[in-house]
């Protein structure tokens, strides 16, 4: 299953999180960091649902990426 996320460019590097798991954000300095840092939360946070029987959140949120004139 493919999570959307979102990443924000911040004022000391980027902070991210996916709208399908409530809860789960993170912040790192860089791009790179921030993508392993949301492929870690994600298997983090859905071992944890699974360990207390909860549901696995569908994924639901798409992507559209919106033109603009300049």
């Amino acid at each position: 299953m493919k999570y959307a996320s979102v990443i924000e460019k911040t004022e000391t590097g980027y902070s991210a999180y996916v709208p399908d798991l409530p809860g789960l954000g993170v912040a790192g300095e860089t791009l790179e960091e921030i993508r392993q840092l949301l492929r870690e939360a994600v298997a983090f946070h859905l071992e944890g649902l699974r360990e207390d029987g909860q549901p696995i959140p569908p994924a639901t949120v798409e992507i559209e990426y919106v033109e603009a004139a300049a």
